[in-house]
């Protein structure tokens, strides 16, 4: 392990509820290698709602995207008010790499050229190796091993709270069955199923199945439209728990019997809760995006053709979820259900 000081670690990761996903298991490295470590996380408001109180975040600096300049000087001025000894950038953008520039820490560690995009490069004075694309967990995992850091056993520590459980208890209580959760949409229209195909799917969890189908994700129009699709066409009365937040959300996960997924955060939330989980992935590479070692039976991959076993890609293709067929779904949770039920 590196003999050099990090006292104080500064995380700047600002973005998606997926890549936080990733990011805990360094911090929780971080800690069980050097528990007096004080880590300080750049994040997005909406984001920061997943880590809040967990017990390897000691601070969070927000940054409020939507106020645009302002935002970036106000969190550089966070930084600059605080002292680290090591930030680590895990994100390749420009805005990230100019954070990390300013935020006066002398060590900056940051991708390799290679894999820094918009000149991220330039404002890291440390540099992890250059390394073929994987999946983003193992690439996330490469900072630690820069570092001298072990990063097995790949922990989370994600759980509902005992004051999130006893919500989670009321809100199971509400159904005389168990749940299965499904995530109606994502960040990218590409990356969504079809309503019409997810209340079919309903369907065949209530009657097959003998699950309640509760449907979960945020609250903008794209998800609060396929919601109200998906419940006009099934006739097993899909329950929504759209825009409960992210603390409900892992609450109702951790709840569910099976949980079936796009490519999105919920579906590594799942893997973190160690909750089964049916992946529906066609726009990226189910290998690099996919649920980490976990649950690849119940992978649905519309990325690759038949017999495609290039190299794992950053490379995204258009028009795949509509290759995933109802009986695609079926197929898996019937996998689910010989291989995992009751078992977790």
């Amino acid at each position: 392990m590196s003999a050099r000081p990090m006292e104080r670690v500064c995380i700047v990761m600002m973005s998606a509820v997926g890549d936080v996903v990733h990011v805990l298991p360094v911090i929780n490295a971080i800690k069980r290698a050097k528990p007096a470590t004080h880590i300080t996380w750049v994040l997005q408001p909406g984001p920061s709602t997943l880590v809040k109180n967990h017990r390897s975040v000691d601070e969070v600096i927000l940054f409020e995207r939507k106020k645009g300049i302002a935002a970036m000087r106000e969190v550089i001025g966070a930084l600059r008010e605080r002292r680290f000894d090591l930030l680590i950038d895990l994100q390749v953008y420009f805005k990230a790499g100019l954070i990390s520039a300013l935020s006066g820490a002398p060590r900056r560690l940051g991708f390799d050229r290679a894999r820094a995009r918009d000149a991220n490069w330039i404002f890291t004075n440390e540099r992890i190796r250059p390394h073929p694309v994987q999946h983003v967990q193992d690439q996330y995992f490469e900072f630690l091993r820069h570092l001298g850091i072990d990063p097995e056993p790949v922990e989370w520590c994600l759980s509902p709270t005992p004051e999130e459980r006893k919500w989670q208890e009321e809100f199971v209580a509400q159904f005389d069955r168990p749940i299965a959760s499904i995530v109606v949409a994502t960040s990218k229209p590409e990356k969504d199923w079809i309503p019409e195909r997810w209340a079919k799917v309903c369907d065949i969890l209530l009657e097959k199945h003998g699950l309640q189908p509760v449907l979960v994700g945020g609250d903008t129009r794209r998800e609060r439209e396929a919601a109200e699709k998906i419940i006009s066409l099934s006739k097993s009365r899909p329950f929504s728990a759209l825009g409960s937040g992210l603390r409900k959300l892992v609450s109702i996960l951790d709840a569910s019997e099976v949980v079936l997924a796009p490519d999105t955060g919920p579906l590594h939330i799942s893997v973190a809760l160690g909750r089964p989980v049916i992946s529906l992935i066609g726009y990226t590479d189910p290998r690099r995006t996919g649920p980490y070692r976990h649950y690849h039976d119940l992978i649905i991959d519309a990325f690759h053709d038949a017999g495609d076993a290039g190299p794992i890609t950053m490379a995204t293709k258009q028009g795949r979820m509509q290759r995933i067929t109802v009986e695609d779904v079926a197929e898996k949770l019937d996998v689910w259900s010989a291989d995992y039920r009751g078992k977790s």
